[in-house]
């Protein structure tokens, strides 16, 4: 199980309260862990990654491991604590102003 948790605004659109667990078949990349966050939630398609490109959204970043994934491949596989379900894959929302 891969523990995932989402910035405030993704956790309300979710549902959610807390921490997401989402089984990931295959390797656990980036772009699979989106994939089924997508799957399990599909009113996150779009808020996280653009519907078209895939590509992630400007205000968001990644983290696992206390590590910036927000600027890796997709196919990054994850942190093995990350994999094993002992540490977990942040979505963060920057914050922007000025």
């Amino acid at each position: 199980m891969i523990r995932v948790i989402l910035p405030f605004h993704l956790r309300t659109l979710a549902g959610v309260d807390a921490e997401i667990q989402l089984e990931v078949g295959g390797s656990v990349t980036l772009c699979s862990v989106l994939d089924a966050l997508e799957t399990h939630y599909p009113m996150l398609r779009g808020t996280i990654r653009d519907h078209v490109t895939l590509q992630r959204r400007p205000l968001l970043r990644f983290f696992a491991c206390g590590e910036d994934l927000s600027h890796e491949s997709p196919e990054t596989p994850l942190p093995e604590a990350v994999r094993l379900g002992k540490k977990t894959f942040l979505i963060v929302g920057a914050i922007a102003g000025g």
